[in-house]
């Protein structure tokens, strides 16, 4: 199976390059990955909750017959990379999430800052709930007013 797919490689592998991005949790965040794919072979993907920078540009040791012309001292990154990750099966890499467009990431971060908001208003809500309850309960129970103790002294039977 891998000499079948090393003898139609394209070195997809060799034309791009993914680095991984600080998890968005701001509007600058978000703005500065709206930035980037403003810029011609950029892409931004989410995988496994982890979200990468995919930059489109070929090394400068891949010869025109799609082999490398370092093989031999290749970079550790290249030596690590086995047949079953081939990119020439191409098709659907499964991302959690693909940004190709500035306007995609822009909606995505209208989305996740309205479900931010929301979730700290339930919060809140929550959080005023829960004080609610704990001042009906001291109303409920005054210091000193709690529930009858003994004195420790025995009545007489009558």
């Amino acid at each position: 199976m891998v000499s079948v797919l090393c003898e139609h490689c394209t070195a997809e592998c060799c034309r791009y390059l993914a680095l991984p991005l600080d998890l968005p949790e701001t509007k600058r965040d978000f703005d500065d990955i709206r930035w980037y794919l403003m810029h011609g072979g950029v892409l931004v993907f989410v995988e496994e909750g982890n979200w990468f920078i995919q930059v489109r540009t070929t090394c400068n040791n891949l010869q025109s017959d799609f082999k490398c012309g370092v093989y031999e001292t290749r970079p550790e990154i290249c030596r690590e990379y086995k047949a079953h990750d081939c990119d020439y099966t191409g098709g659907d890499y499964g991302y959690d999430l693909l940004f190709t467009q500035p306007e995609q990431i822009v909606a995505y971060a209208k989305e996740y800052f309205a479900k931010k908001r929301k979730k700290k208003v339930a919060s809140k809500s929550g959080a005023k709930a829960t004080m609610k309850q704990k001042a009906a309960a001291r109303k409920r129970v005054k210091p000193g007013k709690g529930p009858a103790r003994s004195s420790g002294k025995r009545r007489k039977a009558s």
